[in-house]
């Protein structure tokens, strides 16, 4: 999508030029699982079977791609339907995380109705990533080179899949940070890729939901370009997961723990 824009300078004289701009689209996105209304997400309308694949990881619907048996996309007026058809053996728990309300792209709390299911514990990180601080420091040189959403419109996130010496190897590109991990991980999951003792790279802050997909795709470290809240370093001091934060061309924060 392209709008037209005017481009300004800060000087007095400087004339004011018409521009044609590639806007990032954003749209409604209604989940339904096994003919049950879950959730709505605000996102870009691409990967989408990525997205349900991830997104049904995320929210513990599945385990393994083989138990999201059919995805179908329909396209209304008003947004896009996701119909997500789960295995027999693994139906009974839509019933149990089903939401009543709008999960807005900033958002990964609405509609949860209690603490217990908000918070639940984490499994444990067993894989470890072989990456050292250069190969962090190359996929962050290399990462806009695979971010063509982003150069066009300058609004969406990105999150990668980073081999152990640095070579990104796979990258999905949404207006919401969560949306564009989940596309990965299902992007991942659709393809049968494993982390190979590498790392997953997102240029966004460390919220604790970002955390947890990690966690919950067994992803060896997990790489951001901003910094965490405390929750999310709490959340992955109990997975045991190693985070890499406020990552720049030249310097990074590590941290496992929370004093």
């Amino acid at each position: 999508m392209k709008i037209e824009t005017e481009f300004r300078r800060i000087e007095p004289d400087a004339k004011v030029q018409r521009i044609h701009r590639a806007i990032a689209e954003e749209v409604p996105i209604a989940i339904e699982v096994n003919g049950i209304g879950y959730a709505v997400l605000m996102a870009t309308p691409a990967h989408l079977d990525d997205l349900a694949f991830g997104f049904a990881r995320a929210e513990r619907l599945i385990d393994g791609a083989a138990e999201l048996i059919d995805v179908s996309s329909h396209t209304r007026p008003d947004g896009i339907l996701l119909r997500l058809t789960l295995a027999a053996h693994v139906a009974d728990r839509v019933g149990e995380r089903v939401r009543h309300r709008i999960a807005e792209s900033s958002c990964g709390l609405c509609g949860i109705e209690n603490l217990e299911q908000a918070l639940r514990p984490l499994p444990a990180i067993t894989e470890r990533s072989h990456a050292d601080d250069a190969a962090i420091f190359r996929a962050l040189a290399a990462l806009g080179d695979h971010q063509p959403l982003n150069r066009a419109t300058g609004a969406v996130h990105a999150a990668a899949a980073v081999a152990v010496d640095g070579a990104i190897r796979l990258v999905r590109e949404d207006v919401g940070r969560h949306n564009a991990f989940d596309k990965l991980i299902g992007a991942m999951l659709r393809q049968g890729l494993e982390w190979d003792n590498g790392f997953a790279l997102l240029s966004s802050r460390c919220s604790y939901e970002l955390v947890e997909k990690a966690a919950l795709a067994h992803c060896p470290m997990l790489v951001t370009i901003s910094a965490p809240t405390s929750l999310a370093l709490a959340r992955a001091a109990a997975a045991g997961l190693p985070l890499r934060v406020l990552a720049r061309a030249d310097a990074m924060l590590a941290t496992t723990s929370v004093a």
